[in-house]
C-alpha cells in the first residue's frame, strides 16, 4: 500500500509481540481446558451429578396403638389431596382455564381469585386459600413446574373418586393419597395419646440428620405420640433419582432403600374403664358447675392402676381436647381457644403435670413416720378439742401473735388413737403428732423426719411414668423456706405440712401412688402405661414387665429408711375404717356393697392465682380441692383409684362417689370378661 509515495511498514517486533500474545492466550486456553477436563474432572463431575441426581425420601408408615384388650386406639387412614403439576397442563391457555373451572366446581374452591400467597416447600397450603386455583398453580410453576402441588387438601373420599375419574380429561390433575392419624377414641384418651404436628423449625436440622423431611413429616407433640416418637415413627426409605434442569424426575438409579414401618404399641389402658372414669368425673364436675351456676370446678383427674404391677388402667384429665382436629393440620382458631383457657388448661395432662395441695391424703405419710419412729404408740390417745393454739416463739406473751389450728369438726373428736384418727381424718391428732404439742406429744415427728418419710410414699420426685411432662411436686424443707421465702421454719409450718397443707404440693399420680404402695404392703411399683412394643406382625419386640421401685420394709426406699411391717398393717386397718367404719369419712359416699375397700379422703385448702383473681381466698374460709384415693379388694388389692376435683369442696362428698363408680365399673367388667371366657 502506498500513502504519499511511501510504502507502509510494520515493525517486526510488533508482529512478534502479537504472535506472542496470541500464543500465550492459546496456551492459557489449553491449560485451562486441560485443568477443567482432566485435573478437575472428578470435582465437576460430582457437581454435575449433584445437580442431576437427588435423593428422594420415602415416608415410613407410623405405628398404631392398641389398648390392653387389643382395641385399636390410633390408626392410619388415607387423606386425599387434589394436586396439579404445572408442567403437565395443556399448552392452550383456554384449555388450562377450563381445567381450573372444572376442578374448582368439584372441590369447592375459586378458580381465579387474585391475592397474596406464599407456597410452602411441601404439603398443603391450608384449608382456606387467600387465592384461587389459578394463582396457586402459577406460583408453583415459577418454583418447580414438575412438582405436584396441592390445591385442595383433605377432601372426602367421594369427591376424590370423582376427581380421579375425570382426571383423564384434565391433564396435570391427580389425586394424592397420604396417611394421617385417626384417633379412634378421640378426646376420651387424648391426655394419654396426645397429638402430632409439623417438625418445629428450631429442631428441623436435628430431625433431618435422622432422615426426616421438614414440612412433610410430622412428629409427636404430646402424650404417647411424643414419648415414643422414635419407636412409632420408623425409618424413612430413600431412592436416588435423575432429574433434568426443571427437576422433572427421569429415572431411578441404584437400589431403593425401603422404609421401615414404625413399631406398634399395646397400652395397659382398658378403654372401657377409661370411659367409665371419664363419665363419672365429667358428670360430677357438670353437677357442681350446674348447681353453683358457674364454672366453679374447671378441671379434674381420675387415675386407676393395679397396685401389684403399676399398670395404669385408666387416666382421665379434664378438660381435654379433640386430637382428631389436630391430626391433619393445627387450626389456629382452635389452638388459640385451647391456649386461652387459663383455668382449665386442656392441653395439660393434669394427672402428672399439675401439682396441688394433697390435703388429708398426705396424713398417711405422717401416720407411717410417727408410728415407725415411736412418736406415738398404736393405742395411745390424743385429745382433740377441735382447736389448739400455738404461741409465737418470738412473741410468747403476745396473744395477738398466737395461731389457731382447727379440726374440720369444730367441736373436736375427743380422745383419738391412730386408727380412729385415720378413720375420721382428725386434723388436731395429726397436728400434734406431726409437730408436737406440750404435755401430750413431745417432740413430734418434725419437719426433718416428715421429709424423710414422704419420699417413701412417692412424694417429692417424679415417679418415672412413661409420659412426658411429669413434675416432682414439692415437699418443703427448712432450707427451702429460708432460700425461697427468706423466713425461718415454724411449728405452724410443720402442722400444715403434716396434714398436707401449707407448701406441700403433689400430683394426682403421686397421691395415688402413696395409697397403692400401702395397699401393696410397702412395695412401690413403677407406674407405666405402655405394656408392649410390637412389630407389624403383632410379635412382641419389647415388653415392659412390672418393676419394683422400692420396698419400704427392706431399706431399698429413698433414704434407706426401713418401715416395720406392722406399721403398714396398722395404717391399712385405719384406711379400711375410712370406708367400712360408721364414722369413716368415706363411708356414706364410697362404700361398695359386696367388695371391701380402703381409702383416704382429702380436702386440700388452696389459694392460687386463679383463686386470688376471683377473690376466693377468704381468711379462714379458703376454697378447697376434693380428693379421694382408695383400693379394692382390701384383702388382695387389684385396683387403686384416685379422683381429684379442683375447687370441688369436701373430698368425700365430691370425689368419693367418683371413685366408687370407677371401682364398681372395674369389677363389673371383670365379671363380664370372666363370663365370656367360660
Amino acid at each position: 500500500m502506498k500513502n504519499g509515495g511511501e510504502t507502509a511498514h510494520i515493525p517486526p517486533w510488533r508482529l512478534r509481540a502479537t504472535y506472542l500474545v496470541l500464543f500465550a492466550a492459546l496456551a492459557l486456553f489449553f491449560v485451562r481446558l486441560y485443568q477443567l477436563q482432566v485435573l478437575d474432572f472428578q470435582s465437576y463431575l460430582a457437581f454435575a451429578d449433584e445437580n442431576r441426581f437427588t435423593n428422594v425420601s420415602i415416608p415410613a408408615a407410623r405405628g398404631v396403638i392398641y389398648d390392653r384388650n387389643g382395641f385399636q386406639l390410633v390408626r392410619n387412614i388415607p387423606s386425599y389431596n387434589v394436586v396439579v403439576t404445572p408442567a403437565r397442563l395443556p399448552d392452550s391457555e383456554a384449555e388450562t382455564q377450563a381445567i381450573y373451572r372444572q376442578l374448582a366446581a368439584l372441590v369447592g374452591l375459586p378458580a381465579d381469585k387474585p391475592g397474596q400467597l406464599v407456597l410452602p416447600d411441601q404439603g398443603c397450603v391450608g384449608p382456606e386459600y387467600p387465592v384461587g386455583i389459578r394463582q396457586v398453580v402459577e406460583k408453583a410453576a415459577s418454583i418447580r413446574p414438575y412438582q405436584a402441588w396441592p390445591v385442595a387438601c383433605d377432601i372426602d373420599e367421594t369427591t376424590a373418586r370423582i376427581v380421579l375419574q375425570r382426571a383423564i380429561d384434565m391433564p396435570g390433575v391427580a389425586v394424592e393419597t397420604i396417611p394421617v392419624r385417626d384417633y379412634v377414641t378421640g378426646e376420651l384418651t387424648t391426655a394419654i395419646i396426645g397429638y402430632m404436628g409439623p417438625i418445629p423449625a428450631a429442631e428441623a436440622a436435628a430431625y433431618e440428620e435422622r432422615g426426616f423431611v421438614p414440612n412433610r413429616d410430622k412428629v409427636g407433640y404430646a402424650g404417647i405420640e411424643f414419648e415414643f416418637q422414635d419407636r412409632l415413627a420408623g425409618i424413612n426409605g430413600l431412592k436416588l433419582v435423575e432429574q433434568d434442569v426443571a427437576r422433572q424426575q427421569l429415572r431411578e438409579y441404584g437400589e431403593v432403600r425401603q422404609p421401615v414401618p414404625g413399631n406398634n404399641l399395646r397400652l395397659t389402658i382398658d378403654t372401657r374403664l377409661q370411659a367409665a372414669a371419664a363419665t363419672a368425673l365429667r358428670s360430677r364436675m357438670d353437677f357442681i358447675n350446674r348447681v353453683t351456676g358457674e364454672r366453679r370446678t374447671p378441671l379434674g383427674v381420675v387415675i386407676a392402676l393395679n397396685p401389684q404391677t403399676g399398670e395404669i388402667l385408666a387416666m382421665v384429665s379434664l378438660p381435654t381436647y379433640e386430637n382428631n382436629r389436630l391430626a391433619r393440620f393445627i387450626p389456629l382458631d382452635y389452638y388459640n381457644q385451647l391456649v386461652s383457657d387459663d383455668r382449665g388448661k386442656p392441653l395439660i395432662n393434669h394427672a402428672i403435670t399439675s401439682p396441688f395441695p394433697p390435703g388429708s391424703t398426705f396424713k398417711l405419710v405422717t401416720a407411717v413416720g410417727s408410728l415407725n419412729e415411736g412418736v406415738i404408740a398404736p393405742g395411745q390417745t390424743v385429745d382433740d378439742p377441735g382447736l389448739i393454739t400455738i404461741t409465737n416463739q418470738y412473741f410468747p406473751n403476745d396473744p395477738g401473735k398466737a395461731k389457731d389450728f382447727v379440726c374440720w369438726k369444730r367441736d373436736g373428736h375427743g380422745r383419738v388413737d391412730m386408727l380412729r384418727a385415720i378413720e375420721v381424718s382428725c386434723n388436731v391428732y395429726f397436728y400434734k403428732i406431726g409437730g408436737g404439742f406440750p404435755g401430750q406429744v413431745e417432740p413430734g415427728l418434725g419437719i426433718d423426719r416428715i421429709d424423710e418419710y414422704a419420699p417413701l410414699l412417692g412424694y417429692g420426685s417424679p415417679l418415672g411414668v412413661d409420659l412426658p411432662g411429669e413434675v416432682a411436686g414439692l415437699i418443703p424443707t427448712q432450707d427451702w423456706k429460708r432460700i425461697n421465702l427468706g423466713e425461718s421454719w415454724s411449728t405452724g409450718d410443720t402442722y400444715n405440712t403434716a396434714t398436707g397443707q401449707g407448701f406441700v404440693l403433689a400430683t394426682p399420680l403421686q397421691v395415688l401412688n402413696s395409697v397403692a404402695t400401702l395397699a401393696n404392703n410397702g412395695r412401690a411399683m413403677w407406674p407405666h402405661i405402655v405394656q408392649d412394643i410390637l412389630d407389624g406382625e403383632g410379635n412382641v419386640v419389647q415388653s415392659f414387665e412390672p418393676r419394683q421401685l422400692w420396698d419400704m420394709t427392706d431399706g431399698s426406699a429413698p433414704g434407706g429408711v426401713v418401715v416395720q411391717p406392722w406399721v403398714i398393717d396398722l395404717v391399712q386397718q385405719g384406711m379400711h375404717l375410712v370406708v367400712q367404719g360408721e364414722e369413716g369419712t368415706a363411708h356414706q359416699y364410697a362404700d361398695l356393697e359386696t367388695i371391701s375397700s380402703a381409702g383416704k379422703t382429702g380436702t386440700g385448702e388452696f389459694c392460687d392465682a386463679l383463686a386470688l383473681q376471683r377473690n376466693l381466698c377468704v381468711p379462714g374460709n379458703w376454697p378447697t380441692h376434693a380428693w379421694y384415693a382408695a383400693y379394692a379388694p382390701f384383702e388382695n388389692p387389684e385396683i387403686a383409684v384416685v379422683a381429684f376435683v379442683y375447687n370441688g369442696s369436701e373430698g368425700a362428698v365430691t370425689s368419693g362417689p367418683i371413685v366408687k363408680q370407677v371401682l364398681e365399673a372395674y369389677f363389673e367388667l371383670k365379671a363380664i370378661d370372666a363370663a365370656q371366657q367360660q
